[in-house]
């Protein structure tokens, strides 16, 4: 009997590595990343590059080795897009090329400033603790995991709670085929159908292997974002702020694992042809590692657009340093939009190699950041600036 559930048990577990190994092979990467890539990882195979960007496929169980190599050695939280056919990595490719140089550039007049000021003063840094203190709380928000669906469904009940006293606020959930959880969606309806975003990914990642049942409480990486997401929905929900344009906050699923909920719900736009004005993407905003306050994205980006957030800065926050820094290809989801011809911009914790040593580790938990969400706030702050004058 031993022998045999012995036997059953490699059975098993090699059945399971052959399903996992057919789970979005196909990933578009940078350029840059494939020597190295191809001297660590066994299975990751070229397809083809086309400038800096490569097509490349690879099974399940080298991925995590891969999304640890990008964070160590290119200091890059996500790093590709992953895809569950080779057909839909080259349209998606020839897609971001046409799109490249497709972009829509708002008004970024900076002239609302008793607007801004009034409700910058509002942010709370409890109120952004007391969200990553409960995200963190879960043993983990994997895309797959059980927590990790049921981590959103708090989310997408506390951004309801928020906003319930608003008739002109809707919260849902962007439900994803392949994987059980979900993105969530809050809406500001405006007059227009113009679209501002703003939005951070939601899950958790920890470990090489076992990643559902890992703990990856995920405090920085990524409940810092979503938190400081939520404090901006919290705050215009509750001063009665009603939007021109329509405002949407977003909590995506499965950035860890190659942008996935980021990708369909830029995608899903693009395809009905909303037009979004601008997207800020916040991923990691509450450590405190290098001399600037906040960094600023330069690459795959849009430059009008991060010119726009360092005006906004000096004016509504001189208190704060700032500077520039590159991330590298498709590091968070700020990519998926970009890809889609839309202006995004993504203001960072830190600069890159002062990056949190204990991201996608259990160590990443509110402690080991001090203990506050000071950091975060200044981001907050940063956030209801941008909506609202991008709004006006």
């Amino acid at each position: 009997m031993k022998r045999q559930g012995f036997v059953q048990a490699i059975a098993a577990f090699a059945l399971t590595t052959s399903i996992q190994a057919t789970t979005h092979p196909y990933i578009v990467t940078g350029a840059d990343i494939v020597q190295g890539s191809q001297k660590s990882l066994p299975t990751f195979q070229v397809l083809k590059v086309v400038d800096d960007v490569a097509l490349a496929k690879i099974n399940d169980s080298d991925k995590a080795q891969m999304s640890h190599m990008m964070h160590e050695d290119h200091h890059r939280c996500g790093g590709y897009f992953a895809f569950e056919t080779r057909e839909e990595a080259v349209n998606f490719m020839a897609e971001s090329k046409a799109n490249k140089n497709n972009v829509v550039f708002a008004d970024y007049t900076i002239n609302q400033a008793d607007l801004v000021n009034k409700h910058i003063q509002n942010a709370d840094e409890l109120s952004i603790r007391s969200t990553m203190l409960k995200l963190s709380s879960f043993k983990n928000r994997y895309y797959k995991s059980a927590t990790g669906k049921e981590s959103q469904a708090w989310l997408k009940g506390h951004w309801t709670d928020l906003t319930k006293h608003r008739s002109d606020i809707t919260v849902e959930y962007f439900n994803h085929s392949s994987y059980p959880q979900p993105s969530v969606i809050a809406t500001i309806q405006g007059e227009t159908d113009d679209v501002i975003v703003v939005g951070g990914h939601a899950d958790s990642i920890a470990g090489w292997w076992g990643r559902e049942n890992a703990r990856a409480p995920g405090a920085d990486d990524n409940a810092s974002g979503t938190a400081t997401v939520t404090e901006t929905l919290r705050v215009l929900a509750n001063s009665g702020y009603t939007p021109k344009k329509t405002i949407k906050f977003m909590a995506y699923a499965a950035e860890e694992v190659g942008l996935l909920g980021s990708k369909a719900i830029a995608k899903d736009f693009k395809r009905k042809g909303i037009n979004v004005q601008g997207v800020l993407q916040l991923d990691m905003t509450n450590h405190f590692g290098s001399n600037d306050d906040i960094t600023i994205i330069t690459d795959y980006t849009s430059e009008a657009q991060n010119n726009f957030l360092g005006s906004l800065i000096d004016s509504y926050l001189p208190e704060l340093s700032w500077g520039r820094d590159k991330c590298g290809y498709a590091c968070s989801d700020h990519a998926s939009w970009t890809s889609q011809g839309y202006p995004a911009s993504t203001p960072f914790e830190t600069k890159k190699r002062d990056m949190n040593g204990h991201i996608h580790t259990s160590r990443d938990t509110l402690d080991n950041m001090g203990g506050t969400a000071d950091h975060a706030l200044k981001f907050a702050k940063l956030a209801l600036a941008y909506v609202i004058e991008l709004d006006q």
